[in-house]
């Protein structure tokens, strides 16, 4: 479960991913300082090419309500990426077993915060289970469904930017 305290350590990073010192989360949070902190974020697609997508709690202090990547949570310092991700998709979404691989890391920068996103895709066998502390419901969307809901007000600017990165770069989703 994350700790939602402002007084929860982030690891601050250089551009390259190098933790250079820590600092809390309502200085990283607080849209003043700026600190680049990392975060990971893992899109489940199930076999049919569906992408399950995550609705923010309404206790989130960032964009409550939305929907989101399939997971996304705060690196802690000195943790490995993937064990990051391991550990955020087992919290939000109780998958133990999971394949995945890099789909690419960017700064994302939005007027409360700057975070460098390590982003990956995969699949289960698992059937997600959400964190109802940390997710209101969670679904698979078919790949039209997300096109047709985009710039919509609906989902989170991040993940619009992430999705929105896949086309461009014509990773080959199979549009059901």
């Amino acid at each position: 479960m994350h700790n939602n305290s402002s007084d929860e350590r982030f690891p601050v990073v250089d551009e390259e991913g190098n933790e250079i010192s820590t600092a809390p989360r309502s200085i990283c949070h607080d849209g003043k300082s700026m600190l680049l902190h990392p975060v990971v974020h893992f899109h489940l697609f199930n076999d049919t090419g569906e992408l399950f997508l995550q609705k923010r709690s309404m206790a989130k202090d960032l964009l409550p309500g939305k929907w989101d990547t399939s997971v996304g949570g705060h690196i802690k310092p000195g943790e490995k990426v993937e064990d990051a991700l391991r550990r955020e998709a087992e919290e939000e979404l109780g998958l133990k077993v999971f394949e995945f691989q890099p789909a690419g890391k960017y700064i994302w920068e939005s007027p409360r915060e700057r975070e460098l996103v390590y982003s990956f895709t995969g699949t289960s066998e698992e059937i997600p289970e959400i964190n109802k502390e940390e997710i209101e419901e969670g679904r698979f969307w078919k790949i039209h469904e997300i096109i047709e809901n985009m710039e919509k007000n609906i989902f989170t600017p991040n993940f619009e930017h992430e999705f929105d990165i896949w086309i461009r770069k014509g990773m080959n989703f199979q549009v059901i």
